[in-house]
């Protein structure tokens, strides 16, 4: 019950970590094509950004929660294991004192299994921003865009478009022949038609 408490206690903790790791990604991812996203940004933006990130493909949703469920059960893992070897020198488990009772050690587990799982979700988002950024920046460069969307606007225009991202105040693309990105207010637009469908075209 103790170990079940101090994981309800730490979920708020690790929701504001996540929040930032996702004001994180979406820094690095922006500010590689020039871009401070966090003047585009409104509350809510930043506390669903994890989970925008989380839900973007179905590949990192589940690595995310096969991580998250690996590191639920770590902490009662390296109990189990920590007289192996290859336990002990990975996870450094010499530093932690000998002679502590199993709930000390389950603790000082809980500790380990933490910092093991922050450095996992900053390196995922990290990289995320980092590898999503590049080649983008890239492909606009390159000018290798599929743009497969088309943007009318509520002034009856519309364009062809490569949709780099948006969120609940703005979109930011790229239009069929142009390099350079544009940011439109979502209640300037429309109606977005997708015009290559991936998944129902095959």
């Amino acid at each position: 019950m103790k170990y079940i408490d101090k994981i309800e206690h730490l979920l708020p903790l690790g929701y504001i970590f996540l929040i930032i790791m996702g004001i994180l990604k979406e820094s690095v991812f922006f500010y590689q094509i020039g871009i401070n996203i966090l003047t585009y940004s409104s509350i809510m933006d930043i506390l669903i950004s994890p989970i925008a990130t989380l839900t973007s493909n179905p590949i990192v949703l589940i690595v995310i929660v096969s991580i998250f469920i690996f590191h639920y059960y770590l902490p009662q893992m390296l109990l189990k294991y920590e007289h192996k070897a290859w336990v002990r020198k990975h996870f450094e488990l010499d530093k932690i004192k000998k002679g502590l009772s199993e709930e000390d050690k389950k603790q000082q587990y809980i500790s380990i299994t933490i910092r093991v799982l922050a450095s996992f979700l900053l390196s995922i988002f990290l990289g995320y921003g980092l590898a999503g950024g590049y080649f983008i920046s890239k492909k606009i460069k390159t000018n290798k865009l599929e743009y497969d969307y088309k943007l009318s606007y509520n002034t009856g225009e519309s364009e062809n478009v490569y949709i780099i991202n948006s969120n609940t105040e703005y979109y930011f693309y790229v239009t069929k022949g142009s390099k350079t990105i544009k940011i439109a207010p979502v209640a300037s637009i429309k109606n977005i038609e997708m015009i290559k469908n991936k998944i129902l075209d095959n």
